[in-house]
């Protein structure tokens, strides 16, 4: 067995590649003329029911008013009810047919079937569940002081996801609906001072693959993976309860770069209106899948030559711009009180 396994080690990578490097014109003219056919026959949300959770900022708050463009109907969900509000009146303005609100916290269970049977409710169905509540940091897991964050990374990348889930599909079923789910890089390509954030993403898209075989296409699912975008999230503003910060104070009013927010929307609900199963942008980053897969000393290089560049990293936040402070001590993470106040009753507003 030792001897067989040591010759298809050999011989199956490089075979496989001639193999796929043969049927790569074939596979994408098929793919080519199945995304024309879905462009055309892409779903109507006019009068469908659509659920967005973390939907008072940055990803979520722009897919808002993406399906608002295309006359849904929309339930916006997410902790931050005033937030809500004003979103809510102008997804409403720009062509939502009703909207209605909630706050609510992903990873109670409780919440999460309050506002699915709320949603059932008022409209009667569900058509498409967009999961966009999502965490990030960018520290190192060695300048940690307070490990208190790490189960509220976790809790909120992936169970924050998952139980949305599990309370919709019922309903998802009788409208052959769709899951979206905002993912990222990350998940297969691990960055430094990304670890917790990696692990997660990594859970959710595995967690959803092998939930698109149990659907048997039932209930469409939508992977969407995102590099580095200009989010509120990449500008700092960790949220773990209403009006709490999780970050480093100084690091504040830093002001992020990155893709547009309104691109990866629209790119969002239009892949998911063609029932696409994976949305990436920008596409280029799969380039970085060959180098994982057949030349991972490669990346593994590029990121000591990148950490080498700041030998003193405690105070560096990639991606941003700003400079690193040399010979700053470890800073200890904010984190907010395990208390929450009770969700409020879900709140309607009707476009006239």
């Amino acid at each position: 067995m030792d001897l067989f396994n040591t010759v298809m080690n050999w011989v199956v990578p490089p075979a496989s590649l001639v193999m796929l490097a043969c049927s790569w014109p074939a596979l994408f003219f098929i793919n080519t003329c199945e995304w024309l056919y879905r462009s055309y026959y892409s779903e109507d949300m006019e009068d469908k029911v659509v659920i967005i959770t973390g939907a008072s900022s940055g990803i979520g708050e722009q897919i808002a008013y993406e399906y608002a463009k295309r006359k849904a109907n929309l339930v916006l969900i997410a902790r931050r009810e005033l937030r809500l509000r004003g979103i809510s009146e102008k997804a409403s303005h720009m062509g939502a047919k009703n909207v209605i609100f909630m706050a609510a916290d992903v990873v109670k269970e409780d919440d999460c079937r309050k506002f699915v049977n709320e949603t059932i409710n008022f409209f009667g169905r569900v058509d498409h569940l967009v999961n966009t509540a999502t965490l990030g940091h960018t520290f190192y897991v060695e300048e940690v002081t307070d490990t208190a964050v790490f189960p509220h990374l976790m809790d909120i990348n992936f169970w924050g996801n998952v139980y949305p889930t599990f309370a919709a599909l019922p309903y998802l079923h009788r409208t052959n609906g769709r899951i979206i789910i905002n993912a990222a890089v990350e998940n297969w390509l691990p960055l430094p001072r990304m670890s917790l954030y990696a692990a997660a993403k990594a859970a959710v898209v595995n967690f959803y693959e092998a939930l698109r075989y149990e659907m048997n296409g039932d209930v469409g699912i939508t992977i969407a993976t995102h590099g580095w975008i200009g989010s509120e999230m990449s500008r700092g503003m960790f949220r773990l309860e209403e009006g709490a910060e999780m970050q480093w104070i100084e690091e504040r009013e830093v002001q992020a770069s990155g893709s547009s927010v309104e691109e990866y929307a629209k790119l969002i609900v239009s892949g998911a209106c063609r029932g696409d199963q994976y949305v990436k942008f920008p596409s280029w980053y799969d380039i970085f899948l060959l180098y994982r897969q057949f030349a991972p000393n490669v990346l593994n290089w590029t990121f000591r030559l990148l950490l080498a560049r700041h030998s003193a990293r405690r105070t560096s936040l990639v991606g941003t711009g700003r400079p690193t402070i040399e010979g700053s001590p470890p800073r200890k993470l904010l984190t907010s009180p395990t208390t929450k106040s009770p969700a409020s009753p879900m709140q309607m507003q009707k476009l006239e």
